[in-house]
């Protein structure tokens, strides 16, 4: 799409992205707190049409007590669980669902007002279609994850489906961030930083494998294993890092080496986002780069903090505060280096 999609007549369109954009952020908000509250194995069914209507007498609260009864995560963890138990965990992924459903409602009745409006031009037709998919892939990938701890002695689900869940949510919120840029910023208040960029990317790599670290760390409870800082239990190198066989997956299920990476991995982003901060504070003075170059640093700083909040107070469970705090500060670093991409390059 050209420049001169920014306008009078897009400009609705855009704000109804950025609606978007907090609704996806929203979305994954509500899934920590489902996440951390074992809530999201609670709803044992997909009913995209009448599950938005929780139950409403007795007899129905019963039969989906009864249905989650039947799950590994009640048999093996949560036979206690009286009917109130379960309410308050449904709460949650109930929510959680219902947010997906008022975002799709939000997307379609937004794309037929401004249809009639004719504010839609040729050139956005494919972008909306590829939005449109993105959101029911992240829709379908969800449900896999939730069926993926319903079956064997699972009571939680598979957290390798739970980085996949989490990142596809993350390409469509970057998604729907560009798209609404696009009709947002003039090709005058970008500029070209070609040198930048190059580190951009590199921040960009190794914050997705961060963000999956992230989601790792979330699906095993890795916080758990060592919540200390800045050592590791009192080690800088724990011992136990490569106790698992086969020997690779230890990077992806062994809680203590997926913790392990996940604070390296925070270090090298640390020091890779200072040296993308001073390259971009080097832009001119009056650009749109040179006022937010160090807003990806200064969020990162955020993010570490809230990282060590979040171990040192995983002693007994993990803290969903701070935990949740947390997962959204690095959506919000995502969304401030796709935004510095967006400005260190002109449209061609």
């Amino acid at each position: 799409m050209s420049a001169q999609l920014v306008g009078p007549r897009t400009r609705p369109v855009a704000i109804w992205l950025l609606m978007g954009v907090f609704m996806i952020m929203g979305q994954v908000w509500l899934g920590g707190v489902t996440r951390l509250t074992g809530s999201g194995l609670s709803i044992t069914q997909w009913d995209p049409i009448m599950g938005a209507i929780p139950p409403l007498n007795h007899a129905a609260w019963e039969k989906a007590f009864q249905l989650y009864q039947q799950t590994p995560q009640y048999q093996l963890e949560n036979r206690y669980f009286t009917l109130q138990d379960f309410k308050r965990i449904y709460f949650w992924e109930w929510l959680h669902r219902l947010w997906a459903r008022a975002m799709g409602l939000v997307f379609i009745v937004g794309f037929v007002i401004f249809l009639v409006q004719r504010r839609f031009t040729r050139s956005m037709v494919i972008p909306l279609v590829i939005l449109f998919l993105l959101g029911g892939l992240q829709g379908l990938v969800g449900w896999i994850m939730v069926k993926s701890g319903l079956v064997g002695e699972h009571t939680r689900v598979d957290h390798i489906k739970l980085a996949i869940h989490f990142l596809t949510a993350m390409i469509l919120l970057v998604y729907t961030f560009w798209f609404a840029l696009l009709l947002l910023i003039r090709s005058d208040q970008r500029i070209t930083a070609p040198s930048l960029r190059k580190w951009l990317w590199l921040c960009l790599f190794v914050l997705v494998i961060q963000l999956a670290y992230g989601s790792f760390m979330a699906g095993l409870h890795a916080a758990m294993a060592a919540p200390t800082w800045p050592d590791i239990n009192g080690r800088a190198i724990p011992p136990g890092l490569w106790h698992d066989n086969p020997l690779l997956s230890n990077l992806v299920n062994n809680v203590l080496t997926v913790q392990f990476i996940h604070r390296l991995l925070a270090y090298l982003l640390f020091i890779l986002l200072f040296i993308a901060g001073w390259k971009a504070h080097q832009a001119p003075k009056p650009s749109l780069l040179y006022r937010t170059s160090w807003l990806p640093f200064g969020i990162a700083c955020l993010q570490i903090v809230l990282g060590v909040l979040t171990v040192t107070h995983s002693q007994i469970h993990i803290p969903i505060g701070w935990a949740v705090s947390h997962q959204f500060v690095g959506m919000l670093l995502l969304l401030s280096l796709i935004w510095m991409f967006f400005i260190s390059r002109r449209p061609a």
